[in-house]
């Protein structure tokens, strides 16, 4: 019973809220019908209202939209055709300017209605039509005027060339009349302000400038002799040249800066000095003139014509000259500021003064280049033309100056030369004359040239600037590297196939060796001081040109000693010397090596220190002999004739041989030489020791040998005893017995 009472209880509650949920919900329905009514409303009546007045306003905005452009349009071309109309009325009374900015106008009114998109009236390209038509008239007439202005008057191009033409050639300028008489037709400014406006000024204006250049500028730098002339009439100025003798292949700078100054006077005078806009009334600012314009088109070209053809010949080509060139450098200085006085040179402007005030520079640069030019000359001209060196010919030394004599550049005194026996290392410290002596010898008298100019060169650095100073040290090294890379290649084939330019070739090399060792060392005060710490010096060229020299030397040693065996190699091994046929092949490989050998010794002569000479002469020499001994060794049987033709072939060699040595030219000198032979060729005693071994009886030969202490088995082994005396005698007992003792 109690469950039942539980649940109509909770039924009891829930009732209630029940009933108030389904009461919201029929409210609720209610509301939505109301606004659906309401909606339906609006679509049909109040939309349709609203988009009826939308496209009311946009029409009437395209309606005004079209109007106003139509307006503009028409206010576009009623001011077309006013211009046009205003612009032929200036015309025609010479207002060159007025008309010339209608036209502008009528252009810009133009340009607007080619601009308006959607809007292509076909009156257009009539229009354009026209405007091209007026500017071309205008232009016309304009150029009618300038070529009265300034006339050219030049003499047909064919006729004459160069200063000839230059002479007959006049630019005459139609003088503007005062303000009173203005009669005379309009003015310079109008016409150039007209064809400012137009814009094509500055066409005019370089055709102008390039005949300018042409005719009148570059000629009064090229000609020295030119002279311009001026002549003023009533109412045109002339410019006019004459050709005077001239006495210099160029003119001064002064000269010519004086002619080209006049001539931009005058054309400042009586046609540039000319504003191009018409004065603003309020503003009072610098205003572009023509001469300005004009400037700005032909400046670089005159100014390079002016360096290259007038300063660069100005610049001096010893250092002691390089005082006076201030004068240069201050006319170059009036002559940019009276150009841009006349504003022809903007203010900044400074190419002229810069390249002179720059003259330590272009001197260091053209004396650098000067000294490779005249090396380079040097280096490539004929080796043979030799001059003689002997130990007390030192180079022609300059006396240097003293520790500080580099300091205040005045050094026209240092270049006196010394032809002194001593080398003036410094002037205080006498060395022995034979210190750095050189051995007597011949060099190319090119080289000592060189070597002068080496020397001449860096005294003039230890009186340059420093900038100068440094490039002038570098220019003497550069002689001695292009020396090393030139004189090899550019003689090659004759160092190879003349045995005497290839030993003064080695004496030149060492030549030069020798004066690097000290050539720093003399002009070591000015130049350390400069270069860093001791980079003034020559001598890590040293071993190069030793080297070089050595080099050469032995190539032709090598092809020398490759002709003695060549020729050696047909004297059929020296074996049966009994066959008269076999003998005389091998004599006359004999003659000829002599011959060779007397021939060098000759070509040598003089040439060559002694003692290379001597040393070259002994080792070809000892070639031959070393061969020659080398093939009798090697045969396997010898008979009495034989021998006797093998000695004779032999003696000849020593006995001839000796006189191959001739290194000085007076003869009763060359005794000693020939005596000392021995000395220079190590194979003669082994010769000798053959020569006596052909003639010897066996016993002989084993007292010669002496147990192996005897001069034979200093020069011979006895593998190369034994074969000579199993090809000398016949096998017998005395012959055995004789062997036995060989060991």
């Amino acid at each position: 019973g109690e469950v039942c009472n539980m649940i109509n209880k909770k039924y009891s509650e829930f009732l209630p809220s029940m009933e108030s949920a389904e009461d919201l919900v029929s409210k609720v329905d209610g509301l939505a019908s109301n606004i659906d009514l309401l909606k339906a409303g609006i679509e049909n009546e109040v939309q349709r209202d609203l988009n009826v007045a939308v496209a009311e306003f946009t029409e009437l905005k395209q309606q005004l939209e079209r109007d106003t452009l139509v307006l503009s349009v028409l206010k576009k071309l009623q001011e077309f055709d006013t211009a046009i109309k205003d612009y032929n009325t200036a015309l025609l009374e010479k207002k060159y300017v007025a008309a010339a900015q209608q036209l502008e106008k009528a252009r810009s009114s133009l340009k607007t209605l080619e601009s308006r998109k959607g809007f292509e009236l076909k009156i257009l390209k009539a229009l354009g039509t026209e405007l091209t038509v007026q500017t071309q008239n205008m232009l016309y007439h304009l150029g009618e005027e300038w070529q009265k202005l300034a006339v050219w008057k030049l003499p047909p191009s064919k006729e004459s060339s160069g200063l000839e033409s230059v002479v007959h050639s006049e630019l005459h300028l139609r003088m503007v009349p005062s303000e009173e008489g203005e009669i005379s037709g309009p003015s310079v400014t109008s016409v150039l302000q007209a064809f400012a406006v137009l814009g094509e000024l500055h066409t005019k204006l370089k055709v102008f400038g390039q005949l300018l250049l042409k005719h009148v500028l570059k000629p009064l730098i090229s000609y020295p002799s030119l002279q311009p002339l001026t002549e003023e009439q009533s109412d045109v100025f002339i410019l006019r040249f004459k050709s005077e003798e001239a006495n210099l292949d160029h003119s001064s700078p002064m000269e010519v800066f004086y002619k080209i100054q006049l001539v931009f006077e005058v054309l400042h005078k009586y046609l540039l000095n000319v504003p191009l806009e018409q004065p603003a009334e309020d503003k009072k600012e610098h205003r572009v003139t023509l001469a300005e314009l004009l400037g700005n088109m032909i400046w670089e070209e005159l100014s390079d014509c002016l360096i290259q053809n007038c300063l660069v010949n100005s610049i001096p080509t010893n250092s002691s000259k390089l005082e006076q060139y201030i004068e240069v450098i201050k006319s170059t200085e009036e002559f940019e500021k009276a150009l841009k006085n006349m504003q022809f040179l903007k203010g900044d402007t400074t190419d002229l003064l810069e390249y002179a005030r720059n003259v330590n520079s272009h001197f260091a640069n053209k004396k650098c280049q000067d000294v490779i030019v005249a090396a380079r000359n040097l280096m490539t001209s004929e080796i043979h033309n030799t001059v003689k060196i002997t130990p007390d010919s030192s180079i022609a030394l300059p006396r240097l100056p003293g520790p500080t004599a580099g300091d205040h550049l005045k050094t026209g005194k240092t270049s006196k030369l010394l032809h002194n026996d001593t080398m003036n290392l410094e002037n205080e410290t006498k060395l022995s004359q034979y210190t750095f002596a050189l051995p007597m010898c011949r060099i190319s008298s090119s080289v000592e040239k060189l070597m002068e100019l080496a020397y001449q060169t860096l005294l003039e650095a230890t009186a340059s600037t420093d900038q100068c100073c440094i490039q002038l040290f570098y220019s003497v090294r550069n002689i001695f590297q292009l020396f090393y890379d030139v004189v090899p290649t550019y003689h090659k084939e004759n160092l190879q196939k003349l045995p005497q330019l290839a030993a003064i070739h080695h004496n030149n090399c060492m030549y030069i060796a020798h004066h690097l060792l000290t050539l720093g060392h003399q002009f070591r005060y000015r130049l350390t001081n400069i270069l860093c710490d001791g980079a003034a010096t020559f001598v890590d060229l040293v071993p190069g040109f030793r080297r070089l020299g050595m080099e050469c030397f032995l190539a032709q040693m090598r092809v020398q000693k490759g002709e003695i065996l060549e020729r050696l190699s047909s004297a059929r091994n020296f074996s049966n010397m009994d066959d008269e046929e076999n003998y005389c092949a091998a004599n006359k490989a004999i003659r000829q090596v002599l011959h060779q050998l007397k021939r060098l010794g000759k070509v040598w002569q003089d040439v060559l220190p002694v003692t290379v000479y001597c040393k070259a002469m002994g080792t070809l020499l000892n070639t031959a002999l070393s061969e020659i001994v080398t093939r009798i060794v090697a045969l396997e049987d010898i008979s009495a004739e034989d021998a006797d033709r093998l000695y004779s072939l032999c003696r000849t060699m020593v006995e001839e041989g000796p006189q191959v040595f001739t290194p000085l030219p007076e003869d009763d000198k060359n005794k000693k030489y020939q005596e000392e032979v021995p000395v220079y060729v190590q194979k003669w005693m082994t010769f000798k020791e053959l020569m006596i071994i052909l003639q010897a009886n066996l016993q002989e030969i084993v007292d010669q040998w002496a147990d192996g202490k005897g001069p034979l088995a200093a020069e011979f082994s006895a593998a190369e005893v034994k074969s000579l005396i199993r090809a000398l005698f016949q096998n017998t007992e005395r012959r055995a017995a004789a062997l036995a003792k060989i060991k």
